[in-house]
């Protein structure tokens, strides 16, 4: 895919410059589903949430490693969607870039990768802290890159933000990938920012291999 490029800005400096929407986004993304049985805030009530690793590889315009967490929502005006009520990446140009286009509350951390493969089996180790603060580690087994490619399709809905003016913002995603059923395990930090899901019931993992995505 050719990347995409902006007009040089006064107002950002090269480390945030980031590339206009929709991004065309290649790469992997590991994905387990959790039942909150009580709510923290107004932000995370009980319900269903997601928790991902992903890694976006060389062909998107942007490199950067990520861990997220959503959580579907029904909107009057954009149906449903879901909302992101944590993220981190390891690119100023994404933070600014997710900030600023989608209010996506994006902040940066460390993150830690290992693959090992042996024919079709995959195993993932992921971990990801803020300087020597631990958020979250996971560790998946799957076989998904012999499946199929199939699509997928969606959208984000996010409150404002102080970047976009107090402004809500949408997005839509769409696919396609080799998705698979896979096993994960998480540990989350009791003393971190994700700490209020430890208590959550993990449900089902999944893995989306060589996704190519546009977001935006």
């Amino acid at each position: 895919m050719a990347e995409q490029t902006t007009q040089p800005d006064p107002h950002q400096s090269p480390s945030t410059a980031y590339p206009p929407a929709p991004w065309q986004m290649v790469g992997q993304l590991w994905l387990s589903l959790f039942r909150l049985r009580e709510p923290v805030n107004a932000l995370r009530p009980a319900g269903i949430y997601g928790a991902a690793f992903v890694s976006y590889e060389p062909g998107s315009p942007l490199t950067y490693s990520e861990l997220l967490v959503a959580r579907p929502v029904s909107t009057d005006r954009h149906g449903r969607r879901v909302s992101i009520t944590d993220i981190w990446v390891d690119s100023p140009a994404s933070v600014a870039g997710g900030r600023e286009l989608w209010a996506i509350p994006k902040g940066l951390c460390d993150f830690e990768l290992e693959t090992v493969r042996r024919g079709p089996l995959s195993t993932t180790e992921w971990s990801a802290s803020l300087g020597r603060r631990p958020i979250a580690s996971a560790s998946f087994t799957d076989v998904s890159k012999a499946m199929l490619r199939v699509p997928f399709k969606g959208g984000t809905w996010q409150p404002g933000i102080e970047d976009t003016g107090g402004e809500e913002r949408t997005a839509t995603l769409q696919g396609s990938s080799k998705a698979l059923p896979c096993r994960g395990r998480w540990d989350f930090a009791a003393d971190g920012p994700l700490g209020w899901l430890r208590d959550a019931r993990q449900l089902a993992s999944f893995r989306q291999a060589d996704f190519r995505m546009s977001f935006g």
